[in-house]
């Protein structure tokens, strides 16, 4: 089921007032132009203490439909853990992403980040505008320039920090992996660049997921990231779903991410 313009209410209101004099660009999913022809190269940037693996199950619809994909597992997570350490910082996941893209020799490619790897692909996009054709924020936050991760999250009033290394709450170490990681601090501490005009200039998508679309209204609940993106004059979509629906709603999402590329 697909909403757009309907939102979680989980910042201040202040932007209530000022926000609906601006309007989003509207697109559903049976209304929108058909792109599927289109085939495109999705590079996928995973969130907080996520990895590579989080992204398999999308990978497999992607290749299916005839695009081409890159998973990334940011230094210190996923299958790369065995790496962590407190001098991983933010600068190191966006080396992470650029050096892939280059040494990988890819070109205009549509950048996907999820959650805090929305900081990630806004440092990517700073660095290596002309490879970008698109870029995608899923239920991320959308940094300013000079922002941190720490600005969007309380990290250590939500979570515990011991030596540099952050202990998320929701972590559940099972018997195999794949499973959820402890990150560095200094990823979350250290500020984004966002001062290349080129990288202004990348055509996004901001693609929000809640579980109640129907309780929220454009006037009433914008976020965050949503006034960020509307600002901006981006397009914005609505998906039900968990903050994961890479997870849990995969086939609705792979329809918004080949929608999101005009």
């Amino acid at each position: 089921m697909l909403i757009n313009i309907k939102f979680k209410c989980t910042y201040h209101c202040f932007f209530a007032l000022v926000l609906p004099f601006f309007a989003p660009p509207f697109i559903s999913l049976t209304e929108a132009s058909d792109n599927s022809n289109q085939k495109q190269h999705y590079v996928f940037v995973h969130g907080s203490g996520g990895g590579g693996w989080d992204w398999r199950k999308m990978e497999s619809i992607m290749l299916d439909r005839g695009h081409k994909t890159h998973r990334i597992t940011l230094t210190g997570l996923g299958e790369r853990s065995h790496l962590l350490n407190a001098d991983i910082n933010l600068t190191t996941h966006i080396h992470d992403v650029v050096n892939t893209i280059l040494f990988d020799q890819l070109e205009k490619v549509v950048l996907v980040g999820h959650s805090y790897g929305g900081m990630v692909i806004t440092g990517v996009m700073n660095e290596i505008p002309h490879h970008i054709q698109h870029a995608i924020f899923l239920d991320s936050v959308i940094p300013d320039h000079g922002m941190t991760a720490k600005d969007f999250w309380p990290i250590e009033n939500q979570h515990r920090v011991e030596n540099g290394i952050v202990y998320f709450s929701w972590l559940r170490k099972a018997s195999n992996p794949p499973f959820d990681v402890p990150q560095s601090l200094a990823t979350f501490t250290e500020p984004v660049n966002f001062d290349n005009e080129l990288a202004k200039m990348i055509p996004a998508t901001y693609i929000e997921f809640t579980q109640n679309p129907e309780r929220f209204t454009h006037e009433a609940s914008p976020n965050k990231s949503w006034a960020t993106a509307i600002s901006r004059g981006w397009t914005v979509f609505s998906l039900k779903s968990s903050h994961n629906a890479q997870r849990s709603n995969p086939h609705k999402l792979a329809d918004l991410l080949e929608r999101a590329v005009k």
